[in-house]
This record gives C-alpha cells, sequence and structure tokens, in this order.
C-alpha cells in the first residue's frame, strides 16, 4: 500500500486494472473459441447455409462436433434442401447417423421418393440403414433363394407322382421406404418364397408339367403377395435352375412294403407260436385221455373178480372169454407179422 501511495495509485485505480485483465482473459477465451468456429462460420455464410456463430460455440459446449452439421448442412443445401441445425444435433446426441440420414435425403430427392426428415431419422434410429435402402429402392437387388447363409444350395420338392424336384430361384426385391421401419426382413421374403415354390411343386400332377413350365411357379409363387408386412416390395420371381432329385414315391412304397413284410411276419411268427401252444395242450389232452383209459382198463379184472365172487360170471364164461381174448390177440398179431411181411 505504501508503494502504491508513494506511486501515486489509488485503490479505485487498482480495481478497474483487475477487472480490465479479467476482462481480458475471457476477450482472449472468447477469441479462441470463436477462433476454432470461425472457419466453418465463413463456410457456411458463402455456402448459403449460415450458422449463427453462437449455435457454433454452443455446438461445442454441447459435445456436438460442428464440423458435422455445417458440412452436412451445406451439402443438403446445396442439394436443395433446408435443415435446420436443431434437428441435426437433436438427431446426433440421440446417437444417429446425421452423415447417412442426410446422404439417404439426397438421394431420394433425386430419385423422386418422398423421405421426410421424420421418417428418415426415425429409419436410422431403428437400426437400418438408411443409405442402403434408398439406393435399393432405386436400384433393385437380386435375393438368392435359398440363401447362402441357410448352407443349402436347392429347395426341394415332391410332385405327386413322388419325383423329387430341386429348384433354385432369385427374387428381385426394392425397398419399400414407408414399410422400413417395422417391416420384415429379407430372411422372411426368402422363407415365403421357399414356401410358395414347394406348395407350387407339391400340388403339381407330376414333374415333367413343373418341368415343361417353369415360370408356372414364379407366377404362382409371385400371385400370393408375399411382400406383406416386409420392408420390401417384390418387382419378380425367376427360377434360375430346376433338377430332378430322387424318386421319394418308390422310396416310400419301398419303405411301406418292408414294413409291412415286417407286420406280416410278425402276425405269422404269433399265428405259429400259437399252434404249436394249443398242439401242446392237445397232446397233454391226449395223455390225460390215455391215463384215464388206462385207469378204466384196470378197473375191468375187478369188475371181472367181483362178477365172480358174487355169481354173476361162471366159470366157464370167464374161459371163453380169455380164449377170446387170447384169439383176438393172435388174430391182431398174424395181421402185424403179415403187414410186415409184406
Amino acid at each position: 500500500m505504501t508503494s502504491l501511495l508513494a506511486q501515486n495509485v489509488t485503490p479505485t485505480q487498482v480495481i478497474v486494472w483487475i477487472i480490465l485483465g479479467i476482462a481480458f482473459l475471457i476477450g482472449l477465451f472468447l477469441f479462441f473459441a470463436m477462433l476454432g468456429v470461425l472457419k466453418l462460420y465463413v463456410q457456411a455464410l458463402f455456402s448459403d447455409a449460415k450458422v449463427g456463430m453462437l449455435d457454433l460455440i454452443m455446438m461445442r459446449l454441447r459435445k456436438v462436433p460442428p464440423e458435422v452439421i455445417v458440412l452436412n448442412r451445406i451439402s443438403a443445401k446445396k442439394a436443395g434442401l433446408d435443415i435446420p441445425t436443431d434437428l441435426m444435433e437433436a438427431h446426433y446426441l440421440a446417437r444417429g447417423n446425421i452423415s447417412r440420414v442426410v446422404a439417404a435425403m439426397i438421394a431420394a430427392d433425386k430419385a423422386s421418393i418422398e423421405l421426410p426428415w421424420n421418417r428418415a431419422t426415425a429409419i436410422d434410429l431403428a437400426g437400418r440403414d438408411i443409405l442402403d435402402a434408398v439406393q435399393t429402392s432405386v436400384n433393385p437387388k437380386v435375393i438368392d433363394c435359398p440363401s447362402v447363409q441357410s448352407g443349402k444350395t436347392t429347395i426341394d420338392a415332391v410332385a405327386k407322382d413322388g419325383i423329387q424336384l430341386r429348384a433354385k430361384a432369385r427374387v428381385t426385391v426394392r425397398t419399400a421406404i414407408s414399410r422400413l421401419v417395422g417391416g420384415a426382413t429379407e430372411e422372411t421374403i426368402i422363407a415365403r418364397v421357399g414356401e410358395g415354390i414347394i406348395s407350387t411343386i407339391g400340388s403339381a400332377g407330376d414333374h415333367k408339367s413343373v418341368l415343361e413350365n417353369p415360370d408356372r411357379i414364379s407366377k404362382t409363387v409371385l400371385a400370393k403377395g408375399l411382400d406383406s408386412g416386409t420392408a420390401f416390395e417384390i418387382l419378380s420371381i425367376d427360377i434360375a435352375d430346376v433338377d430332378v432329385g430322387e424318386n421319394i414315391g418308390a422310396q416310400l412304397q419301398a419303405a411301406q412294403a418292408e414294413a409291412d413284410t415286417k407286420r406280416f411276419q410278425a402276425q405269422a411268427e404269433q399265428r405259429r407260436a400259437l399252434a404249436v401252444a394249443q398242439e401242446v395242450e392237445y397232446q397233454a389232452e391226449a395223455q390225460k385221455n390215455r391215463a384215464l383209459v388206462v385207469l378204466a382198463e384196470a378197473e375191468v379184472p375187478k369188475a371181472v373178480a367181483e362178477s365172480l365172487r358174487t355169481g354173476k360170471l361162471g366159470l366157464m364164461d370167464y374161459y371163453r372169454m380169455q380164449n377170446l381174448t387170447a384169439d383176438t390177440a393172435m388174430r391182431t398179431a398174424i395181421g402185424g407179422g403179415g403187414t410186415s411181411q409184406a
């Protein structure tokens, strides 16, 4: 203080010098901040796509790269589209791809395709490649059916005569921008076309009619409106190749015949086992009956003895019965011996 008074400097002057220093520092900060966006400001100004200096500074503060916003605004302006910077900033902060959205809108405008900003950003935020969608809408692309990713080379189907046909198809599609959000992808188109080919071949009377008119498949499948609910519009379905496969009908008949043979063999074996069981039962029944006969024959001597004891049978009657029995046995023996000699 003593030195300040010695130099005739008042406290008011000190405060003024401090304020001037702070103002200088603020001005220096603003100068460097403006220096970073001054080039962009001038570039936008001379490109007839004016962006305010304050807007550029605020982009820096909001961590939005002003270079991306300015360059895309200039591109859109030169193409005849006026897209406000606040919309671009909002889409960038929503983690959208500003460059591809603007490029897609420019391409759509040149191709006379209606693509407003809200729809374009919605498609981009949905995870779809908006630029590729617009390019596909302008320049249709061809999808192989079946796809290479499926691991199959052909779509196999069987006609009514049992002959297998192997077909390859190529589907020409273009993107339907209005159905891109929420629309099914290429996999759905491939699945539906494959199902239509199988159904058409399966309904054919014989495989020759399909080979004679392969376009019958494409016409039938195309008439089903398979692009409903998808993000694409089917322009054409072309059958690239149709080959004759195996005779599935004959194989099924052979398999059925073999199965019938095994079934009949099983039934015959069941009947044979039943017959064997019945034969065993009959043999057991015969053995039982023989035993009963033996038991009955054993009762005859008892009955004779009882008759002799009671006087119902005389002794001479008994001898005559014995002689008759011996005579019968002799005749039986002679008859058996004569047969054996003959």
